[in-house]
């Protein structure tokens, strides 16, 4: 099947308002530090990503003015709807932070209450906010108030297994002025395994009258609709199963709307995918720059072709746009019976 047929069409699925915002009710691009910059974010809105959303930017770093932090804000407008993520654990920085990131005009300021890395939660904020629900709202609360944006939060299911407060941080939240609530279904302990609770999602949004936000193992179109049916959810969002395969935002609208499962895309045109994904990220941030990061990404769109293990061993030495395109002619060489559409 060709590419293009994976491109938005004019359907149109229902909408949802996260505060005044609109967003298409079919799925949402997550935020991931390291890889969700707005090179892929555009590549994965293409394919019809209801909502995008920065990496996460420390709004400490912000204030000192640091260049990379206010780089991780700059987007471009067909992103949108688009999300800048702050971190944080304290209610003025946070509120002060919101207010510089207004510069760059998103459309939702959200508020990063989930992440699990040491760095973040043993500094006392991402997941470790899950330990303070009381502190939590008290930056929800002096976020929404310093802007005239929507303010929303990603969350964790709680702490570990012995604190599961997943529903009570949501109504503090919602109590404190959360225009929407996103949960990643696991707790900080967890990190990323085992598979993701449905039902604490269910519970979540059973508890709150804001447009709660499914995030966890949807890897495939099935999975989008599988959270839909199981929580209630009013979006689901989507973060490791776009890795080298930004096409499953059009797989899961396509699958809502009729049923149908649109199959993967033919070899050659997942290679000229890559390409293009690659050239724009070099083009964001210069080619030296730009090959260093999209080792990682053109190792991910390697995943189920012949001769995967060797080619994405190939991708960690890739240093210009000309050696990616001598390892795409490899590629197509070894899998020249797959290539065809």
């Amino acid at each position: 099947m060709e590419l293009t047929s994976y491109l938005k069409g004019n359907n149109v699925l229902d909408f949802i308002n996260i505060g005044n915002v609109p967003v298409e009710k079919a799925a949402a691009l997550a935020p991931m530090a390291g890889v969700a910059d707005s090179a892929f974010r555009r590549i994965c809105k293409r394919f019809g990503a209801a909502l995008t959303v920065s990496e996460m930017v420390s709004a400490k770093s912000i204030l000192y003015g640091d260049k990379k932090s206010l780089g991780l804000m700059e987007f471009n407008s067909s992103e949108r709807p688009f999300a800048i993520q702050l971190f944080g654990g304290d209610p003025e920085v946070m509120a002060n932070a919101a207010q510089e990131a207004m510069r760059f005009s998103p459309d939702i300021i959200d508020l990063n209450m989930g992440c699990p890395v040491p760095k973040v939660a043993l500094n006392g904020c991402g997941s470790a906010l899950m330990k303070d629900a009381k502190l939590a709202g008290r930056i929800m609360k002096a976020v929404a108030n310093a802007v005239d944006i929507p303010v929303t939060a990603k969350f964790r299911k709680g702490w570990d297994d012995s604190r599961v407060n997943a529903v009570e941080f949501a109504k503090e939240l919602e109590q404190n002025g959360a225009a929407a609530l996103i949960i990643h279904a696991r707790t900080r302990a967890q990190m990323y395994a085992p598979p993701a609770d449905l039902d604490i999602i269910r519970q979540v949004k059973e508890a709150v009258s804001v447009p709660v936000i499914g995030n966890g193992d949807v890897t495939s179109a099935e999975g989008a609709l599988e959270m839909y049916n199981a929580t209630g959810c009013d979006l689901v969002m989507i973060g490791r199963g776009a890795l080298g395969n930004p096409w499953i935002f059009a797989q899961v609208e396509h699958y809502l709307e009729t049923g149908r499962l649109l199959p993967p895309p033919a070899l050659g045109e997942r290679m000229s995918l890559m390409r293009e994904h690659i050239t724009l990220l070099c083009g964001l941030c210069g080619e030296k720059s730009g090959m260093l990061q999209a080792r990682k990404h053109a190792a991910w769109y390697m995943r189920g072709i012949k001769g995967a293990a060797r080619f994405r061993q190939a991708c960690g030495g890739l240093n210009s746009l000309a050696k990616l395109d001598g390892l795409i002619e490899d590629v197509m060489r070894e899998n020249a019976a797959d290539a065809a559409p």
